[in-house]
């Protein structure tokens, strides 16, 4: 199939230099790299689950867990709002 493509200057001048380094013609670098291309975009890595390593951190000595409304005026300070 015949059809016209506008290759911006810097991939043009890239798949130029392949060519004439593996001594293969323009239209078949130009091939490989879309066959490659679209494989990779039309089927990308699955994503790595993430995962975070939990750590126990203890309970502080002097505060009451019991009593959320005063852990919230410890840790937002006096003059909290």
């Amino acid at each position: 199939m015949r059809t016209t493509l506008t290759l911006d200057p810097d991939v043009a001048a890239k798949a130029k230099r392949a060519a004439a380094r593996l001594g293969k013609s323009f239209r078949e670098i130009i091939n490989a790299a879309l066959r490659v291309g679209l494989d990779e975009v039309l089927s990308p890595p699955a994503a790595k689950r993430y995962r975070t390593k939990p750590r126990p951190m203890g309970l502080r000595q002097g505060f009451s867990y019991d009593n959320i409304s005063e852990l919230l005026a410890c840790a937002e300070g006096e003059d909290h709002s």
